[in-house]
Parts: structure tokens; C-alpha cells; sequence
């Protein structure tokens, strides 16, 4: 067993989790429960009193993460210490949304200029594009963008453009790229017209292989329309390290934009990488984006543990997996801009805690990383909500929701607010089979068939939810809100003891997928590898089954 697992306030919180009652009977034991376990911050409120925790649980989980030492993990990632032990990196993707004023070091040098000098070039090249100065090779202005990435170079700028829709600018579109498979692009492009569009390709390396193929694919498309090789650097601008290899490709290397090894992809849309959000909302809005994580940032390096958010609800995810055998968690969004929230902190949770072995090699002996899913009030409602209510399954469960629509609109915002508190209710107390009887008394049916209905009308309550608002739903909320969850991974990992920021396990993937394409083009047959893998490459190559 790992010291971990060991520890006697672990053992506690075992005991504490198996003892405590239903969170009808927590409810009714203290009218004061939402006061006591709500917390405002940065813009966002967090109801945190629908969870399976009592005041002495939530101290447990405190000393947890003060015997894991958080508070000084915590400053250590802000202080730009080498906490990616595998790969000697410092982690700052906070630097990127720091004040000038502030001095963050890095291998003992000020980065902090560095990130504003960044975004100084940004705002020059967006409102060059915004005010229409930025023309293409037949002198028209840019009404379309392509950004081509893939992972967090395409997520989170996806993401984030789609939550800030009613903030784009007039005249500009943006469409997404990241899957080799050649429909994704072909089918975007079909809607363009070369002489308008502009093309954001994000690659550290410019070289990586899904972003490479499909910025070669749009090269073709472009000259294949009537442009020239001299008109590339007018359609194409990179955000990347490898300047050589983009200016060899066409690109003015005035319209490369740097990227850097202490900010890992999923944490990298505050960086260059947001390129397409800022053309699309404006600069200022991007920078609004930017004070409202900042806000969330000095919020976790400041707060006591006890009045931390992403402190707070890391350390319910923890209490869940850990304790409760939850191996699953559920983001319901409701609101339609922020419906692609939950795969972005899909990306973000299980890429950075889909782990088996701690910093020091140890493989772990407990539950991490639990799978992240989810999707858009009201719509799951008719569908995956019935395995929250009365799955066999504990699914842990945030509800994200503005106060204010950027569309007001009738009824329709007090419906969806109506559904979204109404969810948490129903999940937090349920329904008892008396109570379901109770309802079918006037009903001029059977008794045996009243009895076998209300024990499938019964659902047994007790599935906890975090709720989280905001007054509306704005670059500086968002902002936050991302911050927050960025932070919240944070959490999970330090107690765990384990790397957050590498991804060793994606890397595999690269390098087997790299070989198999070697020998999907060799002549010979493939037959050094498995009979699986041997059979499906001849099967490919042979193009049918």
C-alpha cells in the first residue's frame, strides 16, 4: 500500500464516508446548510451543499490536503518550479494571464515580458484584420478563418470562440480543423473562397502529424484556386516554435507567433493559440478572457483552503473516486453557448490524471482520473438523466448556468432555470417507494400493480451535485469559470501525488500510429507486428473485407 492509503486520514475518511446518512436527513439537521457551503468568487458562485459530506468529512478532506502538502504544491507552480518532473518543465500557463506589473521567473528569467510583448504583436495583427487593413492576394478583405490544431490546440479555441459566440465580431467567421480524416477539412472547404480566407495553423513543432497533413491539404486547396506561392504568407500565419520550417512552408515569419515549453496544449488558449478567439471577440475581449482567469489564479494562490473553489471541488472528486467508488463525472451545462464545456474539461481532467504511477514511480494503489462526460441542459434530461437518477452507478454531477441569457426570450430562461435546479433537487433527495405509492392512491388501477409501479417510480436520491453560477455568461466569467476547472485538476493530482502535465500515454499512440503508416506504404506484407494488427493493415491495403 502506498503512504497515501496508509495514512490515518485516510482510514478516517473511509469511516466517515461509510457513516454518513442520506443527504435528506443532512438537510434537515442544519437549515443553514446552503450558507455554510456556498462560496462567491471571480464572478461564479459554487453550491456546494448537495454533496455526501458533513462539516467533519469536509475537515478530513482538509487535513488530506494539507498532509499532501497542497498549499505548497500550489505555490510551487506559481513560482515556476520544475513540477513536470518527467519532463524538467515548469508549469505556468498562469503566466500567460498575469498583470505586466507582475515578475514571473523561468530558468531565472522575467517571462512575464515576454507573454506581453505576445500579445502586443496579437492585438497589431487581429485589429489589422478586424479594421480590414490585412488584405488578401486579390486585395479583398478576410471573411473567413480555418484554424487547423490538433488536442489543445484545437479544443480549447473551439471551445471558448463557440461560449463567446454573441461576442464575434461582424464580418468574420471561424471554422475548426483537427481530425486527419479528410472529410473534416474537405468539407469546410467546399464553403470558402480562397481570396477571403485565412489560415491559423497551430503546431509547436510544425510538425505534428494530424496539423501538418491538414495544413499541406489547405496549401493545395489554396494554390489550386488560382493563388500563387508568393501569396501563401497572405493566407497563412503560424503559431508555433519551429520558425524555420514555417517560413520554408510560405509563412511571413512577422506573422509567426511564439509558443513555449512551460505551457503544455490543454492549458494553452491563453497563449498564441487563442489567435482565432481573438480574431473573432477582439482583443479586448480576448484580454477580458484573460483578467477573469487571472482572477481565479490569485483567488487558488491565495485563499485558505476551507473558502478555495477549485481546492473545494477537487477535493470532492477526490472524496467520490476514493471513497465512494465513483468512476465517472457528469458536466450538464445549461446554457446552448457553453454545450462544448464538457469535452474540453474532458481533455483537460483525463489527460492531465489518467495515471497509474506517482512522481516517484510508485504505481498507485487507488483510483484517479475519473472519466469526464456530459453535455447540454435540457437535453440530456431525455436521455443519460435517467441513469443519474436511478443507475446503479454514483456519477458525481456539476450544473454550470448563467443567471442572465444573452437572449431573453419569454419563459424560456426561468424553463431552463427551472430544469437546472429542479435536476439537483430530485438527484439530491430522490423519491421513496411510500412516496411514490402515495402518488398513485387517487389512480383507479390495482394494488398490486399501484405496488409495482412505485418500486419502479422509486429512485433512491443521495446522488451528489455541484452547482455553479454566474450573473452572465462573459469573456471574464468564462475566464474564470475555465481557471477553475484548470485548477481543480490541479487539486486531484497533488493529492494523488502523481503528474498532471505530461502525457506519456498519448505519445505511445503517436509513435505506434507512425509506424503502422510506415508499413501500410511498404510493399511488402505486414507481418512483424501482432496477427491482429498484421491482418487489419492487409485488409486496408487491400481496401476491402
Amino acid at each position: 500500500m502506498t503512504n497515501l492509503t496508509q495514512s490515518n486520514t485516510w482510514q478516517q475518511l473511509k469511516l466517515n464516508a461509510a457513516a454518513l446518512p442520506h443527504m435528506r436527513e443532512l438537510f434537515a439537521q442544519n437549515n443553514n446548510r446552503f450558507e455554510e457551503m456556498s462560496l462567491k468568487s471571480c464572478g461564479l458562485l459554487l453550491d456546494y451543499s448537495k454533496n455526501r459530506v458533513d462539516n467533519d468529512g469536509l475537515a478530513l478532506l482538509f487535513k488530506l490536503a494539507e498532509e499532501a502538502n497542497l498549499s505548497a504544491k500550489i505555490s510551487a507552480m506559481f513560482n515556476g518550479d520544475i513540477i513536470n518532473n518527467t519532463e524538467g518543465r515548469a508549469v505556468l500557463h498562469t503566466a500567460l494571464r498575469s498583470q505586466p506589473e507582475q515578475v514571473i521567473m523561468a530558468e531565472g528569467e522575467n517571462i512575464v515580458p515576454e507573454v506581453q510583448q505576445t500579445l502586443a504583436k496579437m492585438t497589431q495583427f487581429v485589429e489589422s484584420v478586424s479594421q480590414g487593413e490585412w488584405k488578401g492576394y486579390t486585395g479583398k478583405t478576410i471573411t473567413d478563418i480555418v484554424s487547423i490544431g490538433i488536442g489543445g490546440s484545437f479544443l480549447g479555441p473551439k471551445i471558448v470562440s463557440q461560449a463567446l459566440r454573441p461576442y464575434w465580431q461582424k464580418g468574420l467567421s471561424c471554422h475548426f480543423v483537427a481530425n486527419v480524416d479528410a472529410s473534416s477539412i474537405c468539407e469546410k472547404l467546399k464553403s470558402l473562397d480562397n481570396e477571403t480566407t485565412l489560415f491559423v495553423m497551430s503546431s509547436k513543432s510544425f510538425g505534428t502529424q494530424e496539423t501538418l497533413t491538414n495544413t499541406l491539404s489547405a496549401k493545395d486547396w489554396f494554390l489550386a484556386n488560382g493563388a500563387s506561392q508568393n501569396d501563401v504568407a497572405k493566407h497563412f500565419v503560424a503559431v508555433t516554435s519551429n520558425v524555420a520550417k514555417a517560413t520554408e512552408f510560405g509563412i511571413d515569419a512577422k506573422n509567426i507567433f511564439p509558443m513555449w515549453d512551460w505551457v503544455g496544449g490543454r492549458y494553452s488558449l491563453w497563449s498564441a493559440i487563442g489567435l482565432p478567439i481573438a480574431l473573432l471577440v477582439g482583443m479586448d475581449n480576448f484580454k477580458q478572457l484573460l483578467e477573469g482567469a487571472n482572477q481565479m489564479d490569485q483567488h487558488f494562490a491565495q485563499a485558505p483552503l476551507e473558502q478555495n473553489m477549485p481546492v473545494i471541488m477537487g477535493m470532492l472528486s477526490v472524496l467520490y473516486g476514493n471513497f465512494h467508488n465513483a468512476q465517472s463525472h457528469v458536466v450538464l451545462t445549461y446554457d446552448h453557448y457553453l454545450r462544448g464545456l464538457p469535452a474540453y474539461f474532458q481533455q483537460l481532467d483525463m489527460e492531465s490524471n489518467g495515471k497509474s504511477v506517482m512522481l516517484d514511480g510508485t504505481g498507485v494503489d487507488f483510483s484517479t482520473g475519473p472519466v469526464i462526460w456530459g453535455g447540454e441542459g435540457t437535453n440530456g434530461q431525455h436521455a443519460y438523466h435517467q441513469l443519474l437518477h436511478q443507475g446503479t452507478a454514483l456519477i458525481p454531477a456539476d450544473f454550470i448556468m448563467p443567471l442572465q441569457s444573452h437572449n431573453p426570450l419569454g419563459e424560456h430562461h426561468n424553463q431552463l432555470a427551472s430544469n437546472c435546479f429542479g435536476q439537483t433537487q430530485a438527484l439530491m433527495q430522490g423519491r421513496t417507494y411510500e412516496e411514490a405509492l402515495a402518488e398513485l392512491a387517487d389512480k383507479d388501477i390495482p394494488d398490486a400493480e399501484k405496488v409495482l409501479i412505485s418500486k419502479h417510480k422509486a429512485m433512491s436520491g443521495n446522488k451528489p451535485s455541484n452547482t455553479l453560477l454566474m450573473d452572465k455568461l462573459t469573456p471574464t466569467t468564462l475566464g474564470s469559470l475555465i481557471a477553475l476547472y484548470e485548477h481543480r485538476t490541479f487539486v486531484q493530482g497533488a493529492i494523488w501525488g502523481i503528474n498532471s502535465f505530461d502525457q506519456w500515454g498519448v505519445e505511445l499512440g503517436k509513435v505506434l500510429g507512425n509506424d503502422v503508416l510506415d508499413r501500410i506504404g511498404a510493399e511488402n506484407d505486414a507481418s512483424e507486428l501482432d496477427c491482429s494488427s498484421n491482418s487489419l493493415i492487409n485488409l486496408y491495403r487491400k481496401g476491402q473485407i
